[in-house]
């Protein structure tokens, strides 16, 4: 008796193409959203992207440059990596790609590696020191070359994840801000990606064959707090759909009237005013919550 023949459908090549279309179309707007809502990237900017070799980092370069075309305003890129001499880093790869992309670039080498597992014990994490010492370079990189901007891959998962490590770990509200002042008060540091889900990126890079280069500092850690905190967000991603967007908004909509921070909120001082508030004290009111609808940001440059 002949077996059945298995047919498996072939998958429609426009389709393929239209989905890929869609998700490029999404990350530019979600970036461009970003960078109007938080006045990102100026008349004249010299945008130094940080380009590690990640797919984040590829991916907010390659939406930069499309959003260079048609964007409003003048802006150069210009991509640096910080070759940190891992063993077995390949060398060329970084350059290969951005030649034939027409990106100019810079390669800084500066043996960062050996610091870190010299002065780290084994088993303990490495992220903090590797961090700051990239932080120094890339500081002191930017200064050469005249960037008004320093461009980080950090997406929005990423933000949340910190938000959470300070939370859970620290005892702090903080996360990481799409913009801000760098540590030595002389650079603008910018996260193009903020809105943007890790989930999308991992597509994007994959759509793109972006030629990754695995980390062999962080990706060899298993046990990475950060790592933990990622795997439930991704556990309420999948249970509970909407709930990361909803915390996302939560971290743009702050009462400091109603939380108990007195250096935000002068608690000692308050005094009735007479006149009726929506952020006056509904405490005995009943808690009701609606299901969030989640609107899509603000006009980008698309």
């Amino acid at each position: 008796m002949s077996q059945p023949i298995s047919i498996v459908p072939r998958r429609d090549p426009r389709r393929s193409e239209h989905e890929a279309n869609k998700l490029a179309k999404r990350l530019r707007r979600m970036v461009g959203d970003a960078i109007v809502d938080y006045g990102m990237i100026g008349e004249g900017d010299r945008v130094m992207v940080c380009l590690s070799g990640g797919k984040d980092s590829y991916g907010m370069l390659d939406v930069l440059m499309a959003l260079q075309e048609k964007a409003p305003v003048r802006f150069e890129l210009i991509a640096v990596n910080l070759d940190q001499k891992q063993p077995g880093f390949p060398e060329d790869v970084l350059p290969a790609y951005l030649e034939a992309r027409g990106v100019p670039f810079r390669i800084v080498e500066q043996d960062t590696y050996s610091i870190v597992k010299r002065v780290i014990p084994e088993g303990k994490t490495m992220c903090s020191l590797c961090s700051r010492l990239r932080r120094g370079v890339l500081y002191r990189v930017a200064g050469e070359l005249g960037a008004t901007k320093i461009a980080l891959g950090h997406h929005r998962d990423d933000i949340l994840a910190t938000f959470f490590l300070n939370l859970f770990y620290a005892g702090k509200l903080k996360a990481m801000p799409p913009k801000l002042v760098s540590d030595d008060g002389k650079h603008v540091v910018i996260r193009p990606l903020a809105y943007v889900p890790e989930a999308d990126l991992a597509a994007y890079a994959e759509l793109k064959a972006f030629p990754i280069i695995p980390c062999t500092l962080c990706g060899s850690q298993s046990n990475l707090q950060r790592q933990v905190v990622g795997g439930m967000l991704r556990e309420w991603q999948k249970r509970f759909p909407g709930r990361i967007e909803s915390i996302l908004r939560a971290l743009t909509d702050v009462r400091a009237s109603h939380l108990m921070d007195r250096k935000l909120f002068d608690f000692a001082g308050l005094a009735p005013t007479g006149i009726a508030s929506e952020d006056g004290d509904r405490a005995f009111d009943p808690e009701s919550f609606r299901e969030p609808a989640f609107a899509e940001p603000g006009a980008g440059i698309d």
